[in-house]
């Protein structure tokens, strides 16, 4: 049974500062209009999870970035279930696709963030991306996203530091899943920034479990203030999914270490 808890509160002055534009660039290619992600309108839906109260993204009757996409607050889009796990959905309403999308309330700064996801993220369909990552501004963003881009020979994964388009800043990689169950994490320091995805559900890297790996040393390492941590799952370039079929992605839990 869905977690239907949610108060009514007012979440965005406290970490919106006045006047401030915020947008997102998806992190497989060079920016563009079609990419730029708008910071969440006010809303009256929070749901806690993991410890944590996370904004639910909702737009008014235009699209907007990333893709650009509707999102809805809907407890059919976005849900805590009795277990306590966040599902993320993208479906039709009216004709109409929405997507889905959280953002946390406060700044966490520099640690480990561990995603253990519950859902086979490799059965996307080709034009769902499923995003994990932290977000001050367009150049100043660190992911890890799920998608082949519209390109079913494209891999299915990829790590990458914004921008992105810059040489050494993306490592993309294959899923190949034995299972529903994988752990994706990144290691935010000062000076690098540590990926990995593995099977399962393990914060602990062996050479049984590792899909990939990857340490970042470049120079966009993003600051360590004001970001926020977001997950997200949209349209890329608001296509309809290719299988017609709604799309969901389930995060277990998520564990942030200092």
């Amino acid at each position: 049974m869905r977690n239907k808890t949610v108060g009514m509160k007012k979440m965005l002055s406290n970490w919106i500062k006045a006047g401030s534009i915020l947008a997102l660039i998806c992190a497989c290619s060079a920016s563009t209009a079609l990419d730029e992600e708008e910071l969440p309108k006010p809303t009256d839906r929070v749901i806690s999870f993991s410890g944590f109260e996370w904004l639910v993204r909702k737009t008014g009757t235009t699209k907007e970035g990333p893709g650009p996409n509707l999102f809805s607050d809907s407890e059919d889009n976005v849900w805590v279930d009795a277990q306590g796990r966040l599902h993320l959905k993208i479906v039709q309403k009216g004709g109409l696709w929405y997507c889905s999308g959280v953002v946390l309330r406060q700044s966490l700064s520099y640690g480990k963030y561990i995603f253990y996801v519950a859902s086979d993220v490799s059965k996307l369909d080709q034009h769902v991306v499923g995003g994990l990552f932290t977000y001050r501004t367009d150049e100043e963003e660190i992911d890890i996203e799920f998608s082949k881009w519209s390109d079913p020979n494209n891999m299915d994964a990829q790590f990458a530091v914004q921008p992105s388009e810059r040489a050494g800043n993306k490592v993309r990689y294959n899923l190949q899943l034995e299972g529903l169950q994988s752990t994706h994490a990144f290691d935010w320091q000062p000076s690098y920034i540590d990926f990995f995805s593995v099977q399962g559900h393990s914060a602990v890297v062996t050479t049984d479990n590792l899909i990939q790996a990857w340490r970042y040393t470049g120079t966009n390492i993003p600051p360590d203030t004001d970001e926020r941590l977001r997950i997200n799952l949209w349209l890329f370039r608001g296509q309809t999914p290719s299988d017609k079929k709604e799309q969901e992605m389930i995060i277990e839990k998520v564990e942030y270490i200092k």
